[in-house]
């Protein structure tokens, strides 16, 4: 079996240090698709003029963010610089968007420490002229345990708008059973309750989202080397939701490329924006992969597998304490072959 995955490029600078001579963008250049007329820009999404020129002329009817939740890889910041920082794209964000927009952004909870920075961030955002419409939970299918508390199996996803924008109910009609039984009434002398007297199989999708499939490494849609890549099927669900075919969809954390390949799929315009050369550059291949073999991802490969053939990303070797010596942990090692 085809086994030949990118480790997470967060946890291996070294890699990505490698893949930086693939990247055919550069800090401030903007890649244009010729085909569709999507943009993939190397840039800061805190700089409001970078975002002003890229969008030129053109307004966004949807925006959907995934700002890393601390604040950059391999960076962690405090929770005051975090929020500073996200006041910025935040700003940068409405100058891109249409009176009449909605904006989703993912943000992380981290209930060992007071759910930062999640509250500080939903406080921030009643600085801005939008309005909160929704608090989504996505349950993740596996999540992370521990013996003194609940496992964690949620992401957040926060729905605002600007003005009256566009919401297609009918394009929320989903695949996701019915599964709690409840509001038991008497109809022709019997008691029923809601999955008896409805004829349809499936509901229409509320804030809880069960049917979500967290991306792993079976998926064809898996993008190895990334480390928070969103599921294709719930950016396909925002898109159809609040936005029209032909219809402008901005994202300033690009990342795995995931809203650049659904709003493709779904026949938006895309413009889409990450600091790293890297990610740009898995974004735009991603695109590219998609059109030339119909495939989402790459699964277990990788966007670079034409000029990298192989790599071991399990090689251990001693890990060196502060002092050079070896402390007799293993580290693993990412070597190119």
């Amino acid at each position: 079996m085809h086994n030949n995955p990118l480790p997470r490029l967060d946890k291996y600078p070294e890699i990505r240090t490698q893949l930086l001579g693939l990247c055919r963008l550069k800090q401030g250049d903007i890649w244009v698709d010729p085909v569709f007329g999507h943009k993939v820009a190397c840039m800061d999404a805190s700089d409001t003029a970078s975002i002003i020129a890229l969008m030129g002329d053109d307004r966004a009817a949807l925006a959907i963010h995934d700002p890393p939740y601390n604040l950059v890889a391999f960076e962690t910041r405090s929770l005051d610089e975090y929020i500073a920082w996200s006041r910025q794209w935040v700003s940068a964000t409405i100058s891109a968007i249409s009176l009449d927009s909605s904006l989703y952004v993912w943000l992380g909870a981290d209930q060992q420490n007071h759910f930062q920075p999640l509250p500080d961030f939903m406080v921030m955002m009643r600085e801005f002229p939008v309005q909160a419409r929704s608090f989504i939970t996505v349950r993740n299918q596996r999540g992370y345990g521990t013996q003194k508390n609940w496992m964690a199996v949620r992401q957040e996803l926060l729905y605002y708008v600007r003005g009256n924008p566009v919401f297609n109910v009918e394009a929320e009609y989903t695949d996701i059973p019915k599964t709690l039984r409840g509001y038991y009434k008497d109809v022709g002398g019997e008691r029923t309750e809601n999955l008896e007297r409805s004829k349809a199989e499936t509901i229409r999708a509320g804030n809880v989202w069960i049917d979500i499939q967290q991306v792993f490494y079976r998926l064809e849609e898996n993008v190895s080397g990334c480390y928070a890549q969103k599921p294709l099927k719930a950016i396909d669900r925002i898109i159809k939701a609040s936005s029209k075919p032909g219809d402008l969809v901005i994202d300033f954390f690009a990342h795995a490329g995931t809203t650049l390949l659904a709003a493709e799929i779904a026949e938006r315009r895309c413009f889409t924006v990450d600091i790293d050369p890297v990610f740009c550059e898995i974004s735009i291949r991603r695109l590219e992969h998609y059109r030339q073999t119909g495939r989402t991802g790459w699964q277990n490969g990788h966007a670079f597998e034409h000029e990298l053939q192989h790599v071991n990303s399990y090689r251990t070797r001693p890990a060196l304490d502060k002092n050079g010596t070896n402390d007799g942990a293993k580290k693993r090692s990412a070597v190119w072959q």
